[in-house]
């Protein structure tokens, strides 16, 4: 273990529920959508977002933090709090893992109180009570009164730069605490430093080793207002005796008259310190705190305009929409500073083009079901350059990143899902890369190769499972060889699938028809007796005990579900699945069990991720993401649209605990945006949309070519959830799915709906 090192040198919990019908029309009289996002929709329950001031794909994410340990901490905020911490720069937003919470500001009055610091479960010595209804949060923007200080604080933000603004009260002694070793789940601080510059400017920099197991960050600060300053680097010991590095800056101000103002601006970098000061004077010049949150804002709206829906009765469809577009762009996230310079993936600088830049945290396993096809249509220029991070960071890594955080592979999650990205975007003519190198690098990923791959000992394993061996060298895994053995079988299937999709557009014929087969192994794990995927054994024999409401949380044959859930991820083949199951009439009977069965799960450790639950379908995560539309597939589209409408309503709310489990980097509001369009796509890969049960009853989806794409409805409303007759651009549907070359060009998908089921699309 490396020994630590410090270096020291000289009001209103949501204003979008009150949202009236005048309101909403000068909203969109003036363009502003920022105005329909609750930015704390998902801060509560399991959602694990974080509502502080960010711009779209900003590299710093200024947000208050509440908690610093368990599950619900994993953004440091949680809604159900009734104390704040400080305002950190880096957040993760709505993931199952933490990491981040980096650079702690909090401004004090009085004596800086900063003893038994680490002897409290989740707030800090100098933690402020405070109450929603002092608490706003827009985008690009957040505010709320430090009760135990008598502060307003507020927050914007550019790029790469934070703006604060802190309104005293008078006082004799107004400061500040800047905390480095403060991070979300007490992380293994490797090596801190601060410097003071002046006494306007501060500097620091920390190595912290948890999910990502060197993640380092430099920031630097302007202060509009002259401090004197106290550096404490001291070691304490938690109440087990363990040794704990402190490194803090305690700032002091002159005294304050009531409403006197302290502004600072925070740049951020993943490179030097250098890189964080060129941040902050490339884009922000000055402390014009409401000209910038202006901007942000503006920023927002540009987004958020991708999609027009216009005026609706249903206020709370509104908010449930563009709050779920703008978590649509909360992450990936710029890697790159202004100069062009960015950390790689060897953790390296790299100098790169500041207008083509690198992005970073990339959860894949979640985002490729929807995330990543939602941009296909609306910001292809976006998801083009998300690829290209991708590739380049294979090329210095040695293998495709499986949930890179901040430089780092994780080795988080399954499957190689990479593959899908690259062979959607080739599907629909939307890539700038080179095809053969996609081609290349995803066969890489699919391959049991070890060697070459720069990253920690304990994350290779993770990276390259042996189940990537049994799947290339005897055709299945065995469920007694690796764990988690049918979910990683079913999604090498898919993204060989994927592989041989790539191979196809680049000629390699061989290449297209090895992975091609490989994508059929799925029928290896059907068990026609129970009908269910099961583990199999080395010798061939179905694991035993089974049952398919059994889940042990990352230690059994699926992955955070059970054999309810992952039966039914075979997207790229569902014809196939069908004929495993016997036909349309057995597959419906077996999907419809799906949706009846009881919602009870049992076993060692029941994997808090199982949530959303329908019978057995669980919304709160993306293993079931796909499962509605399959009933399109087998003649019954009218059980899409039922249950699509049914999601709606029950897993998605206009209140912090409005979201069924984690947001995942914008998946499960993806899913959302999706189908509030009235199609969703089964299989990345294959540009093929699945029509399900629209929101509103017209939508306009502005497309990057200066055109329009269209979604109309007849006879719309909350009852009228079964489609009657469906065309798009003139042209009849006799079934329920158009595709992408449908879409791209513009046009319109018109829908007449009714309120009981039909036999369209049967």
């Amino acid at each position: 273990m490396k020994k630590t090192l410090i270096i020291v040198t000289a009001t209103m919990a949501t204003a979008l529920a009150a949202v009236t019908l005048d309101s909403c029309n000068q909203a969109k009289a003036t363009g502003d959508y920022a105005s329909f996002v609750d930015p704390f929709i998902g801060t509560g329950g399991h959602g694990h977002t974080f509502p502080g001031a960010v711009v779209p794909n900003g590299m710093i994410q200024p947000s208050p933090d509440t908690r610093i340990d368990g599950w619900d901490a994993c953004s440091g905020y949680y809604y159900g709090d009734s104390l704040i911490n400080g305002f950190s720069h880096t957040h993760v937003n709505g993931t199952g893992c933490a990491d981040y919470g980096d650079v702690l500001f909090m401004p004090t009055v009085g004596a800086h109180v900063i003893d038994n610091q680490v002897d409290t479960l989740q707030n800090l010595p100098y933690a402020s009570r405070f109450i929603h209804a002092n608490e706003i949060a827009e985008p690009g923007y957040y505010s709320v009164i430090l009760n135990r200080y008598d502060i307003k604080a507020e927050l914007t933000a550019t790029d790469r730069v934070a703006l604060h603004r802190y309104t005293y009260p008078k006082s004799r002694r107004p400061g500040m605490i800047i905390d480095m070793d403060y991070s979300i789940q007490r992380q293994n601080n490797l090596e801190m430093a601060l410097e003071v510059l002046s006494d306007t400017e501060i500097r620091g920099w920390k190595m912290t080793e948890y999910w990502a197991f060197e993640q380092q960050i430099f920031f630097y600060a302007k202060f509009s207002k002259p401090f004197t300053h106290t550096l404490l680097t001291d070691t304490i010991l938690d109440t087990k005796g363990r040794p704990y590095a402190r490194c803090k800056a305690l700032l002091n101000f002159a005294p304050t008259k009531d409403g006197d103002q302290v502004l600072v601006k925070v740049g951020v970098s993943a490179v030097d310190y250098e890189g964080a000061q060129k941040n902050v004077e490339q884009e922000m010049p000055d402390f014009a705190f409401d000209e910038t949150r202006r901007a942000a804002r503006e920023k927002w709206n540009d987004y958020l305009s991708k999609i027009d829906v216009p005026f609706t009765s249903d206020k709370d469809d509104l908010v449930k929409f563009y709050t779920a577009l703008y978590h649509t762009a909360i992450s990936p996230n710029l890697f790159t500073d202004v100069d062009g310079r960015y950390l790689g993936m060897d953790l390296k600088v790299k100098q790169g083009d500041a207008q083509r830049p690198v992005y970073t945290i990339f959860s894949i396993w979640d985002t490729f079901r929807a995330l990543h096809p939602l941009l296909t249509i609306i910001d292809p220029e976006k998801n083009d350059d998300y690829l290209r991070s991708l590739l380049l960071k294979a090329q210095e890594g040695g293998v495709l990143p499986k949930w890179e955080l901040a430089g780092n592979y994780t080795g988080t999650m399954i499957g190689y899902h990479a593959a899908s990205l690259f062979a959607d975007a080739v599907a629909k003519g939307q890539n700038s890369f080179d095809v053969n190198e996609a081609l290349r690098a995803s066969v890489r990923a699919a391959e049991y190769d070890t060697a070459g791959i720069i990253c920690p000992p304990k994350v290779l394993p993770h990276l390259m499972p042996s189940a990537k061996y049994y799947k290339n060298t005897i055709g299945y895994i065995p469920s007694d060889k690796d764990n988690e053995s049918v979910a990683k079988a079913l999604e090498y299937a898919y993204d060989d699938w994927c592989i041989s999709q790539l191979a196809i557009a680049a000629g390699d014929t061989a290449t297209a028809s090895k992975y091609a087969a490989f994508g059929k192994a799925y029928k290896k794990y059907f068990d026609p007796e129970t009908r269910f995927m099961r583990g199999v054994m080395s010798d061939g024999s179905w694991r035993v005990p089974f049952s398919p409401n059994s889940s042990n949380h990352r230690n059994d044959d699926y992955c955070e579900g059970t054999a309810w859930q992952w039966t039914w991820f075979v997207p790229h083949d569902v014809h196939g699945l069908i004929d495993l199951m016997g036909g349309k009439e057995k597959f419906t009977e077996k999907l419809d069990s799906l949706f009846s069965a009881s919602s009870e799960l049992t076993g060692e450790l029941v994997s808090a991720d199982i949530t959303g639950l329908i019978g057995q379908y669980a919304h709160g995560n993306e293993p079931s993401h796909h499962i509605t539309h399959l009933y399109n597939y087998a003649g019954q589209p009218w059980k899409t649209q039922e249950l699509v409408d049914r999601i709606y309503d029950e897993q998605y709310r206009v209140d912090p605990d409005g979201l069924s489990g984690n947001e995942d980097c914008g998946q499960m509001s993806a899913w959302l945006v999706l189908n509030a369009m009235g199609f969703y796509q089964v299989a990345p890969g294959l540009p093929v949309y699945s029509i399900g049960r629209p929101m509103f009853e017209n939508l306009t989806v502005n497309l990057p070519n200066d055109k329009q794409f269209t979604v109309n409805v007849k006879n719309f409303s909350k009852k009228n959830k079964y489609i009657k007759s469906a065309n798009i651009n003139g042209r009849e549907l006799a079934e329920p799915f158009f595709t992408h070359d449908d879409l791209k060009d513009g046009g319109i998908l018109q829908l007449e709906m009714t309120d009981k089921p039909t036999d369209w699309g049967k």
